[in-house]
């Protein structure tokens, strides 16, 4: 009987019993903002408890803000000051990781950062930071303060809530696609290839029907009215560097930036832009427009704007634009030789400028 008993519940020996399966899985958000504190100088000393704030951003669908304190957010913090992370969507709790941390001048972190903080936000609990971010007496004269203007990195996971799903059993596992690297592939192979292009002396072999489908440009060059009459001529290109027109091959092929250019470098990005404009690959224009805009800095902010005045990039321009009002920015500005040539070769864009400008210190008024 009690053998029997076992038998129906593991199964009689060579048959196998049903099998289900689920898991618990915990999805997270991670996103970067980062806080630039212009007129550093001026906010130090407006007094223990007293902060400026970040603009609110979105992470996992909430609403956040930094804020950070010139003398501390309270007494106990005397000589330091003090950084803390703010959350404002008080509809329900939320669980979150995060760092605050000063950014050096050429982007890198500092040596020693500020710890992981994780916290569960809530409307009792809507603010969790450190208390003693960074000593005042080390501020001045370092790296993290340049032009009186210092950044604050904040790294910040939302954890969402946790779910519950059935497992497929005997599922069949689909690999990503490789169709980049596969195409990357055919242009560095260049098995196939019926085009050739002289770069300044350099050649590059690629494939006329990728490129005539991805970009108009080309598409008119190699099968419109004005194409090649010999299918095997080479096309001469002498007002490109070869390293940028490769570039441009690479992504036209792959839809990704080649490794030359990830390091966001402006003059390479400048470059591309203006090869990604000329050939009307648009969404390359667009990726180099956004790497343009986050690395602007004092040194290449002019020739940025030449640059998105001349190729009708309307957004780069704005964001140029912003950061030459921003306050404590246009005096250093205006002494590159950039600038020089900005006001040169486009002089109406002065008055876009100091409208800019004047409409700043015009809200700054009301304020007070």
């Amino acid at each position: 009987m009690g053998d029997h008993h076992r038998d129906s519940i593991l199964g009689a020996p060579g048959h196998c019993l049903p099998k289900t399966s689920s898991m618990s899985m915990t999805d997270s958000v991670t996103a970067v903002h980062d806080f630039r504190v212009t007129g550093y100088s001026l906010v130090d000393g407006m007094g223990v408890g007293r902060y400026v704030s970040s603009s609110t951003f979105t992470v996992g669908g909430l609403d956040w803000a930094v804020r950070f304190y010139p003398d501390g957010s309270s007494t106990t913090c005397l000589g330091n000051a003090s950084a803390f992370l703010y959350y404002f969507s008080r509809e329900k709790d939320v669980r979150a990781r995060f760092t605050l941390n000063l950014l050096e001048k050429d982007g890198r972190l500092s040596p020693v950062t500020n710890s992981h903080m994780k916290h569960t936000f809530s409307p009792a609990s809507d603010n969790w930071g450190f208390i003693k971010f960074v000593e005042k007496s080390k501020l001045q004269g370092s790296p993290f303060v340049e032009n009186d203007c210092l950044t604050i990195r904040c790294l910040l996971t939302v954890v969402k809530e946790s779910r519950t799903e059935d497992v497929e059993m005997n599922s069949i596992v689909v690999p990503p696609s490789n169709l980049h690297l596969d195409f990357g592939n055919m242009l560095t192979d260049g098995e196939g290839a019926d085009v050739t292009f002289s770069v300044c002396g350099q050649l590059f072999r690629a494939h006329r029907c990728v490129l005539a489908f991805r970009s108009p440009v080309f598409r008119a060059e190699l099968f419109g009215p004005m194409k090649e009459n010999n299918a095997t001529q080479c096309i001469k290109i002498d007002d490109m560097e070869p390293l940028i027109f490769e570039a441009l091959l690479h992504f036209i092929y792959t839809d990704t930036l080649s490794d030359t250019c990830k390091d966001g470098k402006a003059a390479a990005m400048q470059h591309l832009l203006v090869a990604a404009d000329r050939y009307g690959v648009d969404r390359l224009r667009l990726l180099c427009e956004k790497k343009l805009s986050d690395s602007i800095d004092v040194e290449t902010v002019a020739t940025t704007l030449a640059l998105a005045e001349q190729h009708h990039c309307s957004q780069l321009r704005q964001a140029c634009i912003r950061f030459m009002a921003s306050p404590n920015m246009l005096g250093p500005v205006i002494e590159t030789d950039g600038f020089k040539h900005l006001v040169a070769s486009c002089p109406l864009i002065m008055k876009d400028i100091l409208g800019k400008v004047s409409l700043i210190w015009s809200d700054k008024s009301c304020e007070k």
